[in-house]
Order: structure tokens, then C-alpha cells, then sequence
């Protein structure tokens, strides 16, 4: 049997790797667009701040780590068709030169592609003239080079996600001026507002100029560096900097199954079932190109690596004759700004509305450990409950770095996968010990303050 899986990251060395460990006779071959498998994208603002050295730590796994696993790497080999009826991929390498390779089984992990938002100008503009995104080691590369060629003092981050907060601390650390823009209200839209401004002052803590309500409209060569234009509280603006990094998100990179046949549908990204079945015969397909399954969203686009794992190993096993199911996401997310940690995982009450549930929030604030032992800092958390039937929909939390924030958002992913109650979490048997945590957990302090304030509404206090 010959295997081919199609993409060097997360989901397609997942499937090759699963696949191998099943069955270490099958014949593996993965076929990679770079030269980079198996690298830690999430990585990359590590490597720009310092803290990951040198560039070649990134990879999970070295070329030849993978390659004695048994599989074999097609290298800056490009996928251009699928013959799905023939089983046989169209290839094209590095140099021009087209080939074919024929499969039994297919798996798809081609990824996302870096969105740009609709911003003008940027199709004119590139690396060597200090526009850049952060999507693979190319373009982690050329940022590099850029930063030790131009010598930039000034930087406009465009978009407050997780790259770009992860990457507003690697630069301003590097030394340069950071001002961030972003579109909506507060950074760090997948928290509520009144979390993602502890956020944002961390940022300004740091001297990072944190601009929201800033819509980017365009992108051009200034006298003085480059123009980000757009419109901000209703008005135009201008900023100037010497080097713009644009990190607005992706979209699912679709094209090569959507050619084959294969039905986009949430997201545009490629609908599967939760054996990771396409509906194209002996075709597979996992990550970010592809819909997930939301425990409590239903189908949904959400890409993640931790995600792209999970489907792309569930892939890998049903390629072989397996029966395995992706279970479900729930968005569980955590992010590092300078000294501070935010986390969330479920639902938002925005979210929650249109799913069928009835969402009340409450936000508390609990020390991390024992206040009289010394060293006790605060965590926010935000609890978002059905008020109908008690139910765990989400968590939002932001602590300063040690306080294991982002341990604690995984009690709240636990809650919710298994569909808990908001009162059965103070049911949990938490570890306590003084320097680590309190008899209640701050978790537990959260979900009895929701519980309290939801008692008070029905009482009409």
C-alpha cells in the first residue's frame, strides 16, 4: 500500500506519522512545497525575540528524525492536480520539472494561506520593500534578512491575534518602535473587551502604541518608509513606519481538492466528516484547509494547530482501514503578551446566541495561590454559562505569566468537552498546596461567583 499525504506541517506529518506507527510496513511519502518540514510555525516570534536560536530549533523533527521513521519527503515539490479517478498526483518541483506519483490512499493537509484583508497596494509590495507576513519559513526568512539588512527603528503590526501580539514583543524587544493596529474594538478580539484591555495595557506597558478601531485600507511607499492608510474612529489616518508586518488571519488554502472535486463549505474551507473523509474516493483531508467540528458550534472554521494534529493523525489511521473520529474543538487558545498570559476555550456569549443557548457572563478575580505566601498575583476569569441549565459554555482568563493560566483554561476545556454544569466544577478535586494554589482554585472561585450572580438575577437582586 502507498500512502501520500501532501503538506510538511502539522497535519500531513501527523497522518504520515500515525500511519507508520500503525502499520510500519505501509509505504509513506509526504510531499512538501518548502524545504521545511515538520517546523514549528508557532514558533517563528520566538526565533525574532531571541528566546529560540538558532532558526534550525523550530523543527519539530529533523529531516532525517522523519525520514527514519520510515517515510520518505518529496521536497519543494509542489502538488498541482489530483487524478482522482487514476490515483496519481501531478507534481511540480523547484525547477519547473513535472512528474507524477500514484497513490492508493490520499491525504490532504495543504493548509491556509495568509489573508490580506482587502488591503490595496499590497500586491505591489514585498519583502525587499518592508512589507512582510509570517506564515512559513520563507517568509521568516526574508524578515530576517530585511531586519538585519534595512536596519528598520520603526514597525506597523497590522492585526492584534496572537501572531501579531507574539510579534509586537519579539520586535519591540529586537529594539524597534511598535505601533499595532487593530480593527476592531480591543486587541486580542477573542476575548471580551473588558479582558482584552488588560492586554492591551500590558502592551502599552511595554511602550507598544496600541491603536483599535483602526481599519487598513491600503499599503504604499513613503517618503519616509512606508504609508498605512485607513480609516480610524470614522476618520482617515496615515501612519509611517520603516518596516509593515500585515498578520490579519488566514484562509483556507483549497484550491488543489476544490479542482479535484472536492465541496468547500464553511469558511470555504473543504467540508469533511469526522473520520476526515472528503466524499472523493481514497481522499483524506485535515488542517487548517479543512471545516471543524465544534463541540458546541456544530461545523464550523477554526483553524489551530493543535487541531490540525488531532485531524490529520485521525486521517492518517482511517487512510489505513481505521474507524477513529476527530472528537471535536472548542477554539482552546493561549497566548504569551511580555509578563502577562490570556487564555480562553467554548464559547463567548456572542457565539453562544446564534447555537441555541442562553448565555449570562460573570468575571471574578482570584489570586493564583494563597495570598500569605509570598508571590500571590491575580487572575481575571470570565465564566460564560447557559442560564437555562447551568451548563459550562466558556472561559476567558488573563494572569500574569506563572500564575499557570494556561493550565487552568485546560480545567475549563476538560469541563466543557465532557458537558459539565458551572456548579459541578466546584465538584473537582484540584491540588492545593499554598505556594500553588488555595483549598477553592481560582478556577472554582469563578465558576461560584457565576453561580452566585446567576441565583441574584433569578431573585431579581
Amino acid at each position: 500500500m502507498h500512502l501520500v499525504a501532501i503538506g510538511g506541517s502539522d497535519a500531513g506529518i501527523s497522518a504520515a506519522l500515525r500511519a507508520r506507527e500503525l502499520d510500519p510496513t505501509v509505504d509513506v511519502t509526504v510531499v512538501v512545497a518548502d524545504a521545511y518540514p515538520n517546523f514549528s510555525i508557532c514558533g517563528i516570534p520566538y526565533y525574532f525575540s531571541g528566546e529560540v536560536s538558532p532558526w534550525q530549533s523550530l523543527a519539530h523533527r529533523t529531516h532525517a528524525d522523519l525520514e527514519a521513521t520510515g517515510m520518505r519527503l518529496r521536497l519543494d515539490t509542489l502538488a498541482t492536480g489530483i487524478d482522482v479517478p487514476g490515483r496519481r498526483l501531478t507534481l511540480r518541483d523547484r525547477t519547473g520539472d513535472e512528474s507524477a506519483l500514484d497513490y492508493d490512499e490520499l491525504v490532504v493537509g495543504t493548509g491556509a494561506l495568509p489573508s490580506t484583508a482587502g488591503i490595496s497596494g499590497l500586491q505591489d509590495l514585498g519583502p525587499e520593500d518592508g512589507v512582510h507576513v509570517l506564515h512559513s519559513m520563507g517568509d521568516t526568512f526574508a524578515l530576517d534578512r530585511f531586519l538585519e539588512s534595512a536596519r528598520p527603528e520603526t514597525a506597523i503590526i497590522v492585526g492584534a491575534g496572537y501572531v501579531g501580539l507574539e510579534m509586537a514583543e519579539a520586535l519591540t524587544v529586537r529594539g524597534l518602535v511598535v505601533t499595532q493596529l487593530q480593527r476592531g474594538p480591543e486587541v486580542l478580539s477573542t476575548l471580551d473587551p473588558e479582558l482584552g484591555a488588560l492586554v492591551h495595557a500590558e502592551l502599552t506597558r511595554h511602550g507598544v502604541d496600541v491603536r483599535p478601531d483602526s481599519r487598513v485600507t491600503s499599503i504604499a511607499r513613503a517618503d519616509r518608509g512606508l504609508a498605512v492608510a485607513g480609516i480610524r474612529q470614522g476618520e482617515p489616518f496615515t501612519d509611517v513606519a520603516d518596516v509593515v508586518l500585515v498578520v490579519v488571519g488566514v484562509r483556507p488554502n483549497t484550491e488543489l481538492l476544490a479542482d479535484a472535486g472536492a465541496q468547500l463549505g464553511a469558511g470555504g474551507a473543504v467540508v469533511v466528516d469526522e473520520s476526515m473523509r472528503t466524499g472523493l474516493p481514497h481522499v483524506f483531508a485535515a488542517g487548517d484547509g479543512v471545516v471543524t467540528q465544534h463541540r458546541l458550534l456544530g461545523v464550523t472554521y477554526l483553524p489551530l494547530g493543535t487541531t490540525a494534529h488531532k485531524q490529520g493523525r485521525v486521517a492518517g489511521e482511517n487512510a489505513l482501514g481505521g474507524s477513529a473520529r476527530f472528537t471535536g474543538s472548542l477554539g482552546t487558545q493561549v497566548v504569551k503578551v511580555f509578563d502577562l498570559v490570556a487564555a480562553r476555550t467554548g464559547l463567548r456569549e456572542h457565539e453562544a446566541i446564534p447555537a441555541g443557548f442562553s448565555p449570562v457572563s460573570s468575571t471574578a478575580v482570584a489570586d493564583d495561590h494563597k495570598a500569605y505566601y509570598p508571590g500571590a498575583q491575580p487572575i481575571s476569569i470570565r465564566i460564560t454559562g447557559d442560564e437555562r441549565s447551568g451548563r459550562l459554555l466558556g472561559a476567558q482568563l488573563v494572569g500574569a505569566r506563572g500564575t499557570e493560566t494556561a493550565k487552568r483554561v485546560d480545567t475549563f476545556a476538560t469541563a466543557l468537552h465532557h458537558g459539565m454544569t458551572v456548579a459541578e466544577i466546584s465538584d473537582l478535586d484540584l491540588s492545593y498546596t499554598p505556594p500553588l494554589g488555595s483549598p477553592w482554585d481560582a478556577v472554582q472561585i469563578a465558576t461560584q461567583r457565576w453561580e452566585r450572580d446567576r441565583r441574584l438575577a433569578a431573585a431579581g437582586v
